[in-house]
């Protein structure tokens, strides 16, 4: 039976070594109020500790005193196991200097064992992540040397190779919702995710855990069978913060469905959202040119999704272009048409027809059900392999990247040529490079593999490199010149410019 608890006696529940899951997508959905609680019980008694933390997703808002980032740099985690670090600064800066454990994989696959987890089985079968860093034949998930557990095992079944996943053993969940009801049942109503809690939840009792709900308020009244996430009897604690003292962004009614955006009008509510973690560079047009570039790829009645960052210019000019009412957009959190939302929002999408858990989304990616995806990329090789995931001095995470990538029809890496210091702008002649920067983007050879050319040219998937000055694409032989944009000398401003032979 449900007890609604305050904040500091939930947390009494963690033991020193428990394994807490967050179900969370970056910052949206995440239990604030119960990471902060875990930060004044550990401050003030040194307890718990040498805690282990699974987030299919990541679990951080790009802010070091928010979320679980202060309990981190205080010394209370000892493993974290996440699909995305970006939005977690303490954990990747913590992760890289070796002071914890911390492993990386594909986003879906996490989410796909929380499902796995919630039917008591210890691991789960998966053609992704083969040929990319997590297949032991190519790299590991740990982080770092201290990061040494083996999460992935290559196997055999009936002739094919798989990945075999550890899934979780969760002794704690943390879970947002809105409104608990007399019965403990919970509903989301003002979430714009519900991520995978109800699997988190079974996840965890089938390991004999304790399921911790934040809600923004309590009800009288009983919620209608199919409004409710979690039933009440997967619900151990519930705690109440008001909808002011939680929320990590301001209520957005047409990002909970609350209020439903039409194309006409998709532009002017994409401008009310908060701005974008971190602004273009002064005077570069180069992801604008990106975008509208990647958008003309589009076709009327294909089903899409749009990456965070550049790839999200595709989703603004789709938008101007008029081509957005003819398309259905999709973010791996779960919203399926409408437009996903940049910045710190991303992973919500403004005027969704339907928002489903995160483990059914990544069910239709796997299985093929998209007809284009926009993606973002650190670095390619020669051979057309991307790194997503990781550079020489910083560490994102690899994920959605690479389940939505690996069955895609047709997949658009939105590119810069390279980077800082790269200044570019459109001119009546064309593009014109203002500034070159200083590390190339496409190399020989490249720090890691998060999407695998030989993959795609065996399943038959066409990739395409959209950069501000030219495109690519992938052939058996390599990366092909595909075009040069008006106003860009070919040899010195593209062949010039890259250590291999195109």
């Amino acid at each position: 039976m449900f007890k609604i608890v305050s904040t500091d006696e939930a947390v009494q529940c963690i033991k020193d070594g428990d394994t807490i899951a967050i179900n969370s997508f970056l910052s949206l959905a995440n239990p604030e109020a119960l990471h902060a609680a875990v930060y004044r019980r550990f401050k003030e008694t040194g307890h718990p500790r040498e805690l282990r933390m699974f987030c299919a997703a990541g679990f951080g808002g790009w802010d070091e005193s928010r979320f679980a980032d202060p309990y981190i740099a205080a010394g209370a985690v000892k493993e974290i196991v996440a699909g995305h670090y970006a939005s977690m600064p303490v954990a990747i800066r913590m992760a890289l200097a070796g002071e914890i454990e911390a492993y990386n994989l594909p986003l879906g696959v996490l989410s796909h064992a929380i499902r796995a987890a919630a039917s008591g089985q210890d691991g789960l079968l998966s053609e992704v992540g083969l040929n990319i860093f997590a297949d032991p034949r190519v790299g590991r998930p740990g982080m770092n040397d201290k990061s040494t557990r083996q999460l992935v095992e290559l196997v055999e079944v009936g002739g094919r190779e798989y990945l075999y996943y550890q899934t979780p053993k969760v002794d704690v969940a943390f879970i947002k919702g809105t409104t608990v009801d007399p019965n403990g049942n919970i509903s989301f109503e003002k979430e714009y995710l519900t991520v995978d809690a109800l699997a988190l939840a079974q996840a965890t009792k089938a390991n004999g855990g304790t399921v911790v709900v934040q809600v923004d308020r309590v009800s009288h009244q009983f919620q209608r069978p199919r409004s409710v996430i979690v039933p009440g009897i997967l619900v151990d604690a519930v705690v109440v913060v008001s909808e002011e003292d939680a929320s990590f962004l301001p209520y957005y009614p047409t990002m909970s469905g609350d209020v439903h955006v039409p194309p006409t009008h998709m532009d002017y509510f994409m401008s009310q959202l908060p701005s974008a973690r971190k602004n273009a560079a002064s005077g570069d047009e180069s992801p604008d040119i990106i975008g509208e570039r990647a958008a003309r790829e589009l076709k009327p009645e294909q089903v899409i999704n749009i990456g965070i960052g550049i790839p999200e210019m595709a989703g603004k000019w789709a938008s101007k272009l008029g081509i957005l009412k003819d398309i259905v957009t999709t973010v791996e959190a779960g919203g399926i048409g409408g437009l996903p939302a940049p910045g710190v929002a991303f992973g919500a999408t403004i005027g969704a027809d339907m928002i489903c858990d995160m483990a059914s989304q990544f069910d239709f990616y796997d299985g093929g059900g998209l007809d284009m995806c926009f993606m973002g990329g650190l670095e390619a090789d020669m051979h057309g392999n991307v790194n997503a995931h990781q550079s020489s001095s910083g560490f994102v995470g690899i994920g959605g990247f690479a389940n939505i990538t690996g069955a895609t029809k047709t997949v658009v890496f939105c590119m810069t040529f390279n980077a800082k210091g790269l200044k570019a702008r459109r001119t009546e002649a064309g593009v014109e490079i203002l500034s070159e920067g200083g590390i190339p983007k496409f190399r020989r050879e490249i720090a890691g593999i998060s999407f695998s050319a030989k993959n795609a040219l065996r399943r038959g998937q066409r990739v395409l490199y959209v950069t501000e000055r030219c495109v690519f694409e992938l052939t058996p032989e390599g990366l092909k010149l595909r075009e040069v944009y008006p106003g860009i000398d070919e040899v010195k401003q593209v062949r010039e410019l890259v250590d291999f032979e195109l």
